[in-house]
């Protein structure tokens, strides 16, 4: 059975599981979400030595042909332009056609959010090197640093670093194999993640003040991500087949967006853009590094739709061009530094843009609270599918890229 037929079936256990299951019962939303921490802390156990051996070796190998600057360059050139789409068209839709306005709710105890800047650079080189090797793998460009410079090492003196390379090699290819097993049993955690985001999801409709802005969400996310990306791809690329890449990231899709982790989707992102979308190994792990550390283009346009949403609940007016350009600027910048958050990026960017516009609304993010997993999950959503056809471009403007039929998809 197919990996992402797994993951609907167990999506669609969890959903049913949920719907069934009584959500204003705290015991029983207690114990569910005891269960999604550790079904996440499951799917997540492989990334950290899958990416350390993995990005290592890719590295190497791309450094001694002379790609691997290029490779960066082209694939952050892709980033940033796809990002000011998104983001740009997320701004527009939700201008022309905006969502009812969300009763003002008072906090009693306000909340300070942050992306936590300061930590994001310093943690990037600790005191010692080794130590990345035993974090939680929730902030994951600490790891890519330490790849980056053991692959520096590697090409020190070949007399000296083949026997470490050869060993490094082995360790890539037998983790690639052990995410591979995980990516099989996703289809049986994503039951329990499905359940908790239906119970949350309940608890959310029951409120009947949300019901719009998730409705936009929803609609406008899988029209960019089933229409808008593909169509742009077949255009742009000329690339006759879009959505067959579309059922490539089927797998990555269901996970994500249950999840609402990136790190949890990482193992399944890397497996199918090797196995279904046929991109060579030296470039995949980079490519996706390089995607889900920088390119989280959705969770920043959920978050700058969201800001819009509580500056029109709070205000009839119309929003001036020049603040709409600032919220799309911000969101944008933003999307390049969410990679201490791969679990609640949408609600901290939102916090982020509150803070960053003043006139009082550095605690709005409050108002959307209640729905803050479903705009993670949304964002997480729209960020692997864009990852996931962006790989597919850098595939094949690097000519590392072959065709796979769909009979061979995993």
């Amino acid at each position: 059975m197919k990996v992402w037929v797994k993951l609907l079936i167990g999506s669609a256990l969890g959903l049913l599981l949920g719907f069934l299951l009584p959500n204003d019962n705290p015991a029983v939303s207690a114990v569910f979400s005891y269960l999604a921490q550790l079904a996440l802390s499951a799917g997540r156990y492989i990334a950290l030595p899958l990416i350390v051996f993995s990005l290592t070796i890719a590295i190497y190998e791309l450094r001694q042909d002379g790609a691997f600057w290029p490779l960066v360059f082209r694939v952050m050139a892709v980033i940033v332009g796809t990002s000011l789409l998104v983001i740009g068209l997320g701004i527009a839709v939700t201008m022309f056609f905006p969502p009812e306005r969300i009763p003002i709710l008072i906090e009693q105890q306000a909340e300070q959010i942050t992306l936590g800047t300061r930590l994001y650079f310093l943690e990037m080189f600790p005191s010692n090197m080794m130590s990345v090797l035993s974090s939680d793998g929730v902030y994951l460009l600490p790891v890519c640093v330490f790849a980056f410079f053991m692959a520096i090492g590697l090409s020190y003196d070949k007399n000296y670093t083949k026997p470490v390379l050869s060993i490094i090699d082995s360790l890539s290819r037998i983790f690639y194999h052990i995410a591979a097993f995980f990516s099989e049993i996703l289809g049986v955690l994503i039951i329990i993640l499905a359940a908790y985001w239906t119970i949350q999801y309940h608890t959310l409709m029951d409120a009947g003040i949300f019901k719009a802005i998730t409705r936009l969400l929803l609609i406008f996310s899988l029209i960019l991500a089933f229409i808008i990306l593909p169509l742009l791809l077949y255009f742009v690329k000329k690339y006759k087949t879009p959505w067959k890449v579309l059922y490539a990231s089927l797998g990555a899709a269901f996970a994500s967006f249950f999840s609402g982790d990136i790190n949890f989707s990482l193992p399944v992102l890397i497996q199918q853009s090797k196995e279904n979308l046929g991109i060579r190994r030296r470039i995949t792990v980079v490519s996706v590094m390089l995607w889900t550390t920088f390119g989280r283009a959705g969770s920043a346009m959920v978050a700058a739709i969201s800001f819009i949403v509580i500056l029109k609940s709070y205000s009839s007016l119309d929003i001036p061009a020049v603040n709409l350009f600032n919220i799309g600027l911000h969101a944008f910048l933003i999307s390049l530094m969410l990679a201490r958050n791969p679990g609640d990026g949408a609600f901290a960017a939102l916090a982020v843009i509150c803070s960053g516009y003043g006139h009082g609304f550095e605690t709005g993010f409050l108002i959307l609270k209640p729905m803050a997993f479903y705009l993670v999950s949304i964002g997480v959503f729209l960020d692997v599918m864009i990852a996931s056809l962006g790989l597919f471009v850098i595939g094949r403007i690097t000519g590392l890229q072959t065709e796979r039929k769909i009979k061979e998809f995993i």
